[in-house]
């Protein structure tokens, strides 16, 4: 294993400091803090960015960041479905699932699922897929995927590179990308990289958290306490379009629960525009 190129114990003194400035109603002291984790680690395994962000201190980043992501899921494979699942009330798989049959779309020659996780998604539509791949950031991650047996091919990687870099010709027929959205501030780059791997009439499916403030965010998107990226709708529904995708179905969903409170978002459906 390649050593990290930053001092970890300092990383995590001055992180632990930050979180306690935050807990303490001190978002200067955090903020300076968190500023500090950015100059030990520039990668940001941390998320500082995000947390500088939420704090109103900092400006919105573009997406999470891929050395958080991936720390995060590392950490979090083993106990992902009992907090998301059973303790957090997500669904958003069993609701892909249920909008493609009721907008008459039962079986898909091959599928693509962006962010995959430990394989709800592919679970869930286990049987109505001819040829199944994912991917996903997290090593930890794609194992326990694996030992689900409802993907024929696994990969380790970002969502918008892989897009943009496999080398299998073949388009797919379905894009997903469950629970994608809120680690991506803009969505130009997957929006516009999902329509050119579909087929004519591929359906690309995607869950947003939504910006609930006044208004729309200058961006389109904002950081929400939950250090997530939340979008407004007309953003969205702006990329989808530019993407050169139409959207056969947008519903609003109640994505999880959010420190005792339901987190809104849209489950989206768009089909490739001949």
């Amino acid at each position: 294993m390649t050593a990290p190129s930053f001092d970890e114990d300092a990383l995590d003194f001055v992180y632990q400091s930050a979180l306690s400035h935050e807990k303490a109603g001190r978002p200067q002291d955090a903020a300076a803090a968190w500023r500090e984790c950015l100059a030990i680690d520039p990668d940001d395994h941390v998320g500082a960015r995000l947390r500088l962000s939420a704090l109103g201190l900092g400006e919105v980043p573009a997406s999470a960041g891929e050395a958080y992501v991936t720390t995060l899921f590392d950490q979090q494979a083993e106990m992902f479905e009992d907090i998301l699942v059973r303790q957090l009330g997500y669904d958003v798989p069993s609701r892909i699932a249920d909008i493609l049959s009721r907008l008459g779309h039962g079986l898909f020659g091959r599928a693509l699922d962006l962010g995959c996780g430990t394989g709800l998604v592919g679970v869930a539509l286990d049987g109505r897929v001819d040829e199944m791949l994912g991917v996903d950031l997290s090593e930890n991650m794609i194992e326990i995927a694996f030992d689900s047996e409802a993907y024929d091919h696994l990969y380790i990687g970002e969502a918008v590179d892989f897009l943009d870099e496999f080398e299998e010709p073949e388009p797919f027929d379905l894009i997903v990308a469950a629970d994608v959205l809120p680690y991506l501030g803009s969505l130009t780059p997957l929006f516009q990289a999902a329509a050119k791997r579909l087929g004519p009439d591929g359906l690309f499916v995607a869950s947003t958290e939504t910006f609930a403030g006044e208004g729309e965010p200058e961006a389109g998107f904002a950081v929400g306490r939950d250090h997530r990226f939340h979008h407004a709708e007309r953003y969205v529904r702006r990329e989808i379009e530019a993407a050169g995708l139409a959207a056969l179905a947008f519903e609003p969903i109640i994505v999880r629960m959010q420190e005792g409170r339901p987190a809104p978002g849209h489950l989206i459906v768009a089909r490739k525009m001949s």
